[in-house]
C-alpha cells in the first residue's frame, strides 16, 4: 500500500464506520466533501435525536394532559358524591334544627307555666288548709251552737215548768 493511498482510505473507512475524526479534515483547513458529508450526517442525526426527544416529550406531555384530565374528572366526581353526602344529611339537620327550636319555645313558655303552677299549688293548698281551719271551726261552732240551743231549751223548759208550777201555786 501507499503512503498516500492509506491516507485517503483511512478517512473514508472511518466515515463508513460513522466515526468522526480530526484526521478528516484537510490540511489547509478547507472541508472536504467527505468532511461535509459528515457534517450533514451528524447534523441530520442530532436533528432525528431532536425530533425524537420532540416526539418524545409530546407523547409525555400528552400523557400527563390524559392523566389531568382523568384527576379533574374524578375531581369532579368527588365533588359530587361530597354535595350528595351533604344534602343526604342536611334534611335531617334540618328537621332536627326545626324540632329543637320548638323544643326550646316550649321550654321557655313551660317555665313560667311551672312556676305559675308550683304558685297556684301552694295557694291551692294554703287556701285548703285555711278552708279545712274554717270548716272544723264551723263544725265546732255549730257543735256548740247545738250544746247551747239544747241549753237553753232545757233551761226555758225548766223555765217554763217552774212558772206553770208557781202558777199552779197561786190556784
Amino acid at each position: 500500500m501507499h503512503p498516500q493511498k492509506q491516507g485517503s482510505e483511512l478517512p473514508q473507512a472511518l466515515t463508513q464506520s460513522g466515526q468522526i475524526s480530526s484526521t478528516t479534515l484537510s490540511f489547509n483547513g478547507l472541508m472536504t466533501k467527505e468532511d461535509e458529508e459528515m457534517s450533514k450526517s451528524a447534523l441530520s442525526t442530532f436533528r432525528a435525536k431532536e425530533e425524537e426527544i420532540e416526539k418524545k416529550k409530546l407523547e409525555v406531555r400528552e400523557r400527563v394532559q390524559l392523566q389531568l384530565g382523568r384527576i379533574e374528572e374524578e375531581t369532579r366526581r368527588l365533588a359530587i358524591i361530597r354535595e350528595e353526602l351533604e344534602t343526604l344529611s342536611d334534611p335531617t339537620k334540618k328537621e332536627l334544627s326545626i324540632v329543637r327550636k320548638k323544643i326550646d319555645t316550649i321550654n321557655k313558655d313551660l317555665k313560667p307555666l311551672g312556676q305559675a303552677c308550683q304558685k297556684k299549688e301552694r295557694e291551692y293548698k294554703e287556701t285548703l288548709e285555711a278552708f279545712n281551719e274554717k270548716n272544723k271551726e264551723k263544725v265546732q261552732l255549730i257543735s256548740r251552737l247545738m250544746e247551747l240551743v239544747s241549753e237553753s231549751e232545757k233551761m226555758r223548759m225548766k223555765k217554763l215548768e217552774e212558772l206553770s208550777k208557781s202558777i199552779e201555786s197561786f190556784n
